[in-house]
């Protein structure tokens, strides 16, 4: 009787508390229909802005104000390519230093409230330049969750041929539904120029709720894009990236002989955790974060970004995440510097 007496009420509290989510999540969804979706503070230049053919829509967040060094550089890095960079900060607020140094870089800045995350500024920026324009070919939506770029971005953005897909995202995911992951996402002239595009982001709103942008927006853009008969594509595909667990020699981790002090290091214990964890998703056939859980297979593959959630929170207890310094200084050959200075100022209690 106790045991099913437990289970009852086990199975109430999960009920109220699917309930309340469901009752809270329906206000944040009201209040993002209620709100005014332009939620722009200012723009610089005033005066009209002529942008290229290709165009970068680049979001950002800081609660003071400021533009992290790797920032610029990534935004720097995107301008160098020949594309007009429309910086979009989410602070409602830019220190003039960070002004002075975007500036000479951006086609444009636009300050806004903090309200609707990523997709509420990409949204701004769409219809406040009237996007696509006439002679547009590329649009680039790209936000500031990354660590990076830690090499050159041509080889990259040199993969985005729209000739092989529509639209491109840097990684895809299978979790919840398939999608690409929208930290970087690409459309070609025939996304641009198809009725998708427009319907689905007529259909944002400025809803504050993470979970409900990932859900709606995230992962439903590309949903969106393939209902619509468009092609969408990652550079590092997900089924490529889950080929190479085998080729990274850990699975000599399986195999500790006798005597091998790695049977009782924990940083090799970890190492074979984690190679166990995915080999075990594999099995199930369990769908992994790319950006988090095959980090390492990211980075040896030409990634050229750490997402800043893996390294600042772990949320999804990714076990060898502590290894990213020695990947990218002695197994790539790059320098982890500029990462490290910015977590200085992000890790609470953990070293990095």
């Amino acid at each position: 009787m106790t045991s099913i007496v437990r289970r009852l009420v086990r199975f109430l509290v999960s009920t109220l508390r699917l309930l309340d989510m469901l009752f809270f999540t329906s206000v944040l969804v009201g209040l993002g229909h209620l709100r005014f979706r332009r939620q722009i503070k200012s723009v610089w230049p005033v005066q009209p802005v002529m942008l290229g053919p290709k165009i970068v829509l680049f979001m950002h967040f800081d609660k003071y104000g400021n533009v992290r060094p790797q920032i610029v550089d990534y935004v720097k890095k995107l301008a160098d390519s020949g594309r007009s960079v429309v910086f979009i900060t989410n602070s409602g607020k830019l220190r003039s230093k960070a002004r002075t140094i975007l500036q000479p870089i951006c086609a444009s800045i636009i300050i806004r409230n903090n309200v609707g995350y990523d997709f509420g500024a990409w949204r701004d920026g769409i219809a406040h330049y009237k996007l696509p324009l006439a002679d547009t070919e590329e649009l680039i939506l790209a936000n500031d969750s990354v660590f990076g770029p830690l090499k050159p971005l041509d080889e990259m953005l040199a993969a985005l041929d729209y000739t092989k897909a529509d639209m491109w995202g840097l990684t895809d995911s299978w979790q919840h539904l398939y999608h690409l992951q929208s930290f970087f996402l690409a459309f070609g002239k025939k996304a641009l120029n198809d009725k998708a595009f427009k319907k689905f982001w007529a259909t944002v709103r400025p809803v504050p709720s993470k979970p409900y942008i990932v859900k709606k927006y995230e992962i439903g853009i590309t949903q969106y894009m393939l209902k619509y008969g468009l092609s969408c594509a990652a550079v590092w595909p997900y089924d490529k990236l889950i080929l190479m667990i085998d080729q990274l020699e850990v699975h000599k981790l399986l195999t500790f002989k006798k005597n091998d002090y790695r049977k009782i290091d924990p940083v090799s214990i970890t190492r074979k955790t984690h190679l166990l964890r995915l080999r075990h998703a594999l099995a199930r056939r369990a769908p992994l974060n790319p950006s988090a859980e095959l980090w390492r297979q990211l980075l040896l593959s030409g990634f050229p970004f750490l997402k800043r959630e893996l390294l600042r929170d772990n949320p999804t207890k990714v076990e060898d995440v502590h290894e990213w310094i020695y990947t990218v200084r002695h197994e790539l050959g790059l320098d982890p510097e500029p990462t490290l200075i910015e977590l200085r100022l992000m890790l609470k209690g953990n070293a990095p």
